[in-house]
C-alpha cells in the first residue's frame, strides 16, 4: 500500500506542481505525520521534493523534474509500457487509460509492438464473439453454459465456472470447473456450441495443477511411434517436441509423441495420407490399417 501511495503522491505534485500535507492526507485518508514519513521516503529515495512553510506554501517537486530518470531505467519504462501493451492487446479491461498515462508519463509514444487474436484462420464472426464471450467470462466470474461434442460425437449440456483459456496442441481450450461433473475439466473450443453466459457469478480458486499432461478425462493415454518422411518436415517442427524427432539416415523422421487415444488420433494420423506410418502402438497401427482397407474398397 506504502509503495503505491508513494507513486501517486509523485503523480500528483507532477500534475499539481504544489500540495499541502493536510491535501494528502484527506486524499490518502491517512495522518499528516505519515504523509511527512512519506515525503522523507521519497527524498531519501533521492526524489527532489521539498517542502515549503507559510503562506501559499506546500510539498512540490523541483522544477524540470522526470520521473523515468530518477526511479525507472530506459529499459524498465520499456517493459512497463509493453507488459501493458499486451494487455490491451487481449482487450483487459481499464489498460488503455493506464498506457496512455505511463506514455506520457515517462515521455514515450505508446508501442504497438503485439496484437493478438484468438481465433483461428478463416474463422467466421461467430467464433470471434465466442472467444470474447469466454475471456469475458474468466475476467467478470461468470457462469457459462453450452453444448459440448466429445471426440465420439456425443453431445452433453455443460455448466461451467471458466478459469483459464488455454492454447496447447494446435488447438485452444478452456479449463474450468464443470458442475455436471463435479470436477476440473478440459474443453476443446471448437467443440463448443450454443455458448451463452448465465446471470450469477462464482468464486473460485484455480489448483496449482492446473493441468498436468494432454489427457482427456474420457480417454486414456497412449505414446505413438511415427515414421514420418522428409516431405512433411515442415509439419512435424511445427506437430511436435524436436527433442522426440530422429531423422534417420534415409531422410525421414522416426517422432515419439504423448496423446489422449481417441478418434481423433486416427483422423490426425490419416491427415499426412502415405506419407506417415504408425509403428507402435500395435492395436493403433492395426486400426488405421483396418480403416485404410474399408477406404480403399468403396473405390473398387
Amino acid at each position: 500500500m506504502q509503495m503505491n501511495r508513494l507513486f501517486e503522491i509523485i503523480y500528483i505534485l507532477l500534475g499539481k506542481k504544489r500540495i499541502t500535507a493536510k491535501e494528502l492526507s484527506e486524499h490518502f485518508e491517512v495522518s499528516q505525520r505519515t504523509i511527512y514519513r512519506d515525503i522523507e521516503t521519497l527524498s531519501a529515495a533521492g526524489i527532489p521534493i521539498y517542502t515549503n512553510k507559510g503562506k501559499g506554501g506546500g510539498i512540490s517537486l523541483l522544477d524540470n523534474f522526470v520521473l523515468n530518470k530518477s526511479i525507472l531505467s530506459e529499459q524498465e519504462q520499456n517493459e512497463i509500457l509493453m507488459s501493458l501493451q499486451t494487455l490491451n492487446a487481449v482487450q483487459f479491461p481499464d489498460i488503455e487509460p493506464v498506457l496512455h498515462k505511463l506514455s506520457t508519463l515517462f515521455k514515450k509514444q505508446s508501442m504497438n509492438w503485439i496484437d493478438v487474436d484468438f481465433s483461428h484462420w478463416g474463422s467466421d464472426e461467430n467464433e470471434r464473439q465466442k472467444f470474447n464471450l469466454l475471456k469475458t467470462a474468466i475476467q467478470n466470474g461468470n457462469v457459462l453454459i453450452f453444448d459440448y461434442f466429445s471426440s465420439y460425437g456425443e453431445k452433453t449440456k455443460r455448466t461451467i465456472e471458466p478459469i483459464r483459456l488455454i492454447f496447447k496442441e494446435q488447438s485452444w481450450y478452456i479449463y474450468g470447473f464443470c458442475r455436471s461433473k463435479n470436477d476440473f475439466r478440459l474443453f476443446k473450443i471448437t467443440r463448443i456450441k450454443n455458448l451463452s453466459q448465465l446471470n450469477e457469478t462464482f468464486r473460485r480458486e484455480s489448483p496449482n495443477n492446473i493441468y498436468n499432461g494432454f489427457q482427456d478425462h474420457n480417454n486414456k493415454i497412449v505414446e505413438l511411434v511415427l515414421k514420418i518422411e522428409g516431405k512433411m518436415a515442415y509439419r512435424i517442427y511445427d506437430e511436435f517436441n524436436p527433442e522426440y524427432i530422429l531423422k534417420n539416415l534415409d531422410g525421414s523422421f522416426t517422432v515419439t509423441a504423448i496423446f489422449p487415444e481417441g478418434e481423433w488420433i486416427y483422423s490426425y494420423v490419416l491427415s499426412y495420407g502415405d506419407f506417415a506410418e504408425v509403428l507402435e502402438p500395435k492395436h493403433v497401427r492395426d486400426t488405421i490399417k483396418r480403416r485404410l482397407e474399408n477406404g480403399l474398397k468403396k473405390y473398387l
